[in-house]
């Protein structure tokens, strides 16, 4: 018998959705749907559209029943951090703040006055970054947010946008977890935490596993897309915790890299890691499915090139990525090096000047374009080297290969740089992972598959991946 999975997967640039087909022991996904992730300003705030993502949301739904598709459920996933206010009537409050707005800029140092940085991270196992919900609450509770005042209940991104399908509010876990507000020990909410900061605890849910059914589409949109009352699933909300069920590994030896927007590199235990040491690393642990964490560090990711493209049409050059790689391995001698982490690249006014005044040389080169390029694939590798060696000093099993996997790992050239750099195998795909696991967690609720090495082997089955030895 066959069955139909969507895969609404959010990315913080763009979105897809992908449908999914099981039939016997087959696995399938294609892509039938694809969107803007756009972000609003106004009165110099950065806001998500989560009305236009709900608008294509509905857009291709209609498609889909129109096409005469019978799905059997639907999943969403989306970036960490940012949330949604909903008021007692039901409605949106207001727009969800972006993680990108500088307003919690500084805003963890006045935290560290109340819960020192050392407890903050005892407590929650999250590394510190200015735009974890936490500090986000904190600044909107102080600056007297109108939208926070008026909430009833907050969600964050994939539970919003699964209320806006159902009228139904949960809670997931994998997203949930990387709020730097839940206790790691009863993965629940640290409410006292909380009022010691000022901040409500009214307004939160009890955090619920990955896989919970959140309810059938509304009616009325189950009527209007002429699909009937599909089931809407709480998957692995967060996309590096979809992505990772996705990884198509054999056995527990391997990091991971989540390759897109963000680079996310970690590896997958039983528990989490909380100890000096890890809070000297800023490392994190955040929820994988099944009860796992995922030990892992962010890195500023395919945000960097992202930029810089949008600079170079801007000025008329709309270069491919083929060319792209072309030109980073034209100019592969380039040594100029920049941090990728550098706070001074996370929304720089033009990312390309940003990067020439830190990482440009002497030598007048020519196609300084390319050298760009050539110093973001360089930079990224040997950031993704450096963070796997401190991952070993962590990691209870030794890694004897990376898994890179999102829409980064269809970039051969920084792929090769990457193997070169740690000196281990680089298996590279699949790179809609993050769609992936979000379907196969659906399967799982459907009892199509039991557990995650079940759906790691089937999706090592299903798709090519590319192997990257090391020179």
């Amino acid at each position: 018998m066959a069955h139909s999975f969507l895969a609404f997967d959010c990315g913080a640039t763009s979105g897809r959705a992908m449908l999914a087909r099981f039939c016997g022991g087959s696995f399938s996904i294609e892509e039938v749907y694809r969107f803007p992730s756009e972000i609003c300003r106004k009165d110099g705030r950065m806001y998500w559209d989560v009305n236009s993502i709900y608008g294509h949301f509905v857009e291709c739904l209609k498609k889909l029943g129109a096409e005469g598709i019978k799905l059997d459920s639907i999943g969403i996933d989306t970036w960490g951090v940012d949330f949604g206010c909903v008021g007692p009537d039901g409605s949106l409050t207001g727009l969800p703040r972006c993680y990108r707005d500088p307003y919690t800029s500084g805003i963890p140092s006045k935290v560290f006055k109340t819960i020192p940085r050392e407890e903050l991270y005892a407590r929650t196992g999250i590394q510190i970054m200015d735009f974890n919900t936490i500090f986000q609450l904190y600044a909107q509770t102080k600056a007297g947010d109108k939208a926070l005042a008026a909430a009833g209940s907050l969600l964050f991104m994939p539970d919003l946008l699964a209320y806006m399908l159902t009228g139904r509010q949960v809670c997931e876990y994998t997203d949930a977890s990387t709020s730097g507000m839940m206790d790691q020990g009863t993965r629940q909410f640290d409410r006292e935490l909380l009022k010691e900061l000022g901040v409500r605890t009214d307004i939160l849910l009890p955090i619920v596993p990955s896989g919970t059914p959140v309810g059938p589409l509304k009616p009325s949109l189950a009527a209007e897309t002429g699909l009937g009352p599909v089931p809407v699933i709480a998957v692995a909300g967060h996309d590096t915790a979809s992505a990772v069920v996705a990884v198509p590994a054999a056995d527990e030896h391997f990091a991971y890299l989540s390759s897109g927007t963000w680079s996310l590199m970690g590896i997958e235990v039983p528990a989490p890691i909380v100890n000096e040491a890890s809070a000297r690393e800023n490392f994190t642990n955040e929820g994988g499915i099944e009860g796992t964490t995922r030990f892992l560090k962010n890195i500023c990711g395919m945000w960097l090139l992202e930029q810089c493209k949008a600079v170079w049409k801007a000025e008329g050059k709309d270069y491919s990525y083929s060319e792209l790689m072309e030109m980073a391995q034209a100019a592969k001698d380039f040594p100029g090096r920049i941090n990728p982490d550098d706070p001074r690249f996370a929304a720089p006014e033009n990312m390309v000047r940003e990067i020439l005044s830190e990482a440009k040389d002497d030598r007048n080169a020519q196609d300084l374009d390319a050298c760009v390029v050539s110093c973001i694939y360089h930079s990224l590798a040997e950031r993704y080297a450096a963070v796997l060696e401190r991952l070993r000093g962590f990691a209870p099993f030794h890694i004897d290969k990376l898994h890179i996997i999102g829409g980064g790992s269809a970039n051969d050239l920084l792929n090769q740089w990457t193997a070169d750099a740690t000196g281990i195998p680089v298996i590279a795909g699949p790179t809609e992972a993050t769609a992936i696991g979000n379907a196969m967690m659906q399967a799982k609720v459907a009892g199509l598959v039991k557990e995650r090495w079940e759906m790691r082997s089937m999706i090592a089955r299903a798709f090519n991946v590319k192997t990257f030895i090391p020179r």
